[in-house]
């Protein structure tokens, strides 16, 4: 079976390049990818090649498919798991295997693997761990975000507060309590909105806060305060680029403060923003990725004693978490497509990796068995006008609060050119 995939084959060197998939073994999974969403991690391992700890040493020689939030159908199922899997079947995968202690992961590790591919070889320990997952949406490009979510649901579980008069943890945000996401108006914060709002353990107060206007605007108009309101929730929007961003943030919880804070930038003045605000018994989740490994900032030991402030800090999910995401999708209580802001084809993998820093809005979600230029949403319209392709894609998203779709995707699916191999 041949595949077209992007390989990484040493630091910032990515290649899309076309080649012949060994054949399965008994223990192994042939797949048909579909979609990938492009992770920040999948920025990092390209600028690092090997130095990062999930690349092996030896990419020059043996290059690494990259992409690890990809979800597709299965083609054809080894000996050993035709009781569990059938070709036809829609799957998401949960890429933190975690084998045998290893760090290797779909996406960064293997060289038959990995999201930005037409065609895949899932090695056996995927399934030894349970981490092919059965996906029952409608949608390829939710499954996709299933792995960030899961993310998100990781951070929600692992938060904890004490038990007054013993040291036995309760785990999990408080319930009915005051929860802050900070810097949270990017791809990751809507997500963290939208499981908050729908998922069984909400707060009573949701303040979401960033110091750019207009990603506030368009965050509240996917994830309404009216919606929060049906929920039990109240939710604030609230830009802190102001004057006294603590003092703002207190006065909305009588000066209590609060009971869970999720940092969602890695900048000393936004952690230590959140540690000013925690509340009595306060859990602070530093859930940005940094690159800086010296990265540091102030923390209140004075609250850490005596008021039982305290830290957590979340990379990625579990299969649990995975699995709870697909199923919250699958029942249509998540609808993670306000994360997405840019939609490509396979062809715009390797400079949206490169880039991606540099590309503003939220997830760009990649389809790779067509060819697409990375396009923004919001340039639907405009491209539209010369490419009916697009005019076509404007007015499906437009009827979708102006997001990406089940029905943008399948009619991108069906009418966009195509990579076969």
């Amino acid at each position: 079976m041949k595949t077209t995939a992007v390989r990484l084959y040493g630091e910032n060197d990515l290649r899309l390049e076309s080649f012949e998939l060994p054949a399965i073994k008994d223990d192994e999974i042939l797949v048909k990818i579909i979609s990938d969403s492009i992770c920040m991690s999948s920025y990092k391992a390209t600028i690092q090649g090997s130095h990062h700890k999930r690349v092996p040493e030896d990419i020059a020689e043996k290059p690494v498919i990259i992409g690890h939030e990809f979800c597709g159908e299965i083609v054809e199922v080894g000996a050993k798991h035709k009781d569990k899997f059938k070709a036809g079947e829609k799957f998401g995968i949960q890429p933190a295997i975690n084998y045998k202690g290893s760090l290797a992961s779909p996406g960064y590790s293997y060289q038959y693997v990995g999201g930005d591919a037409t065609y895949a070889v899932i090695p056996a320990e995927v399934m030894e761990m349970n981490c092919l997952l059965d996906y029952k949406g409608d949608a390829f490009f939710y499954a996709s975000l299933s792995e960030p979510l899961s993310c998100i649901i990781g951070a929600f579980h692992a938060q904890y507060h004490t038990t007054n008069g013993s040291y036995v943890h309760e785990m999990g945000i408080k319930e009915g309590g005051n929860a802050a996401i900070l810097a949270g108006a990017g791809p990751m914060g809507l997500g963290m909105i939208d499981y908050a709002i729908h998922c069984d353990r909400k707060p009573g107060l949701l303040v979401v806060t960033d110091i750019d206007q207009a990603r506030l605007d368009r965050a509240a108009s996917i994830y309404t305060v009216e919606e929060a309101a049906k929920n039990g929730i109240r939710l604030v929007y609230l830009n802190t680029a102001g004057d006294d961003p603590v003092g703002r943030l207190m006065a909305l919880t009588d000066g209590k403060g609060y009971d869970d804070v999720f940092v969602l930038a890695p900048v000393p003045a936004v952690i230590e923003q959140g540690d000013h605000i925690l509340g009595r018994d306060g859990c602070l989740n530093f859930f940005a990725g940094p690159t800086n490994p010296a990265l540091s900032a102030t923390f209140n030991f004075y609250n850490v004693h005596y008021a039982s402030t305290h830290v957590v800090g979340t990379s990625g999910g579990n299969t649990d978490d995975m699995i709870e995401a697909l199923d919250m999708i699958a029942a249509g209580r998540l609808t993670p497509s306000g994360m997405i802001t840019h939609v490509g084809g396979l062809n715009a993998v390797v400079e949206t990796t490169k880039n991606l820093p540099k590309i503003p809005g939220g997830k760009k979600l990649i389809y790779t068995h067509i060819e697409l230029p990375l396009t923004a949403i919001d340039d639907f319209a405009e491209k539209g006008k010369t490419d009916p392709l697009f005019a076509k894609l404007a007015e499906l998203c437009a009827a979708n609060n102006g997001l990406w779709s089940p029905e943008a995707e399948r009619y991108l699916l069906a009418n966009a050119p195509r990579i076969d191999a």
